[in-house]
């Protein structure tokens, strides 16, 4: 099975919860790619069988240029405020024979538990636009603050949520067709 994580990130929070994520995935025999959106392919190879796609959450919902250049404003890195999920997902394409399926996670702070819309959500409904398949509801991350750091528990959080994925991918078949 093959799987690719693709972060956007501004604080290096999303990117934390991004790489627990594949550790889980990797931990369960998954091949896994991480990578930020800025680097991540546009076509998706067809040999992908799961995307993992996380984002923070600005203004109720992904990241958008004015948000991003506010995050930088806040002490974020100016080279992360480039095109986000938004945008990748806004141009990705899919292989039609076999379009991977798709988890969604995102970060938001603490002080705001419930949100009534969020990054994740979104992220899940862009990608079924693209005519990929969800695989699991939006997962939300906490963090203590705008900049982080992620609250406490999340890390474990984010690796069982990898783990929790690779065991919803069907096993691959092994030599005589009987999967492993």
């Amino acid at each position: 099975m093959k799987a690719l994580v693709v972060y956007e990130s501004m604080f290096g929070n999303t990117e934390q919860v991004a790489r627990e994520v594949a550790a889980g995935l990797a931990g369960r025999g998954v091949e896994v790619g991480v990578v930020v959106v800025g680097d991540a392919p546009t076509d998706l190879p067809g040999d992908l069988d799961l995307l993992v796609v996380g984002a923070p959450t600005h203004a109720f919902s992904l990241s958008r240029p004015a948000t991003r250049a506010d995050a930088v404003r806040q002490g974020a890195v100016p080279d992360r405020a480039g095109p986000g999920v938004r945008e990748w997902l806004e141009g990705l394409t899919s292989p039609q024979s076999h379009p991977p399926r798709v988890a969604a996670f995102d970060t938001r702070v603490s002080s705001v538990r419930w949100l009534p819309r969020a990054a994740g959500p979104a992220i899940a409904r862009l990608a079924r636009r693209r005519g990929l398949r969800v695989a699991d509801a939006p997962t939300g991350f906490l963090v203590t603050a705008v900049g982080g750091p992620l609250a406490d528990g999340e890390i474990t959080r984010a690796r069982e949520l990898g783990e929790r994925l690779a065991d919803l991918l069907p096993a691959e078949p092994g030599p005589e067709g009987v999967p492993r």
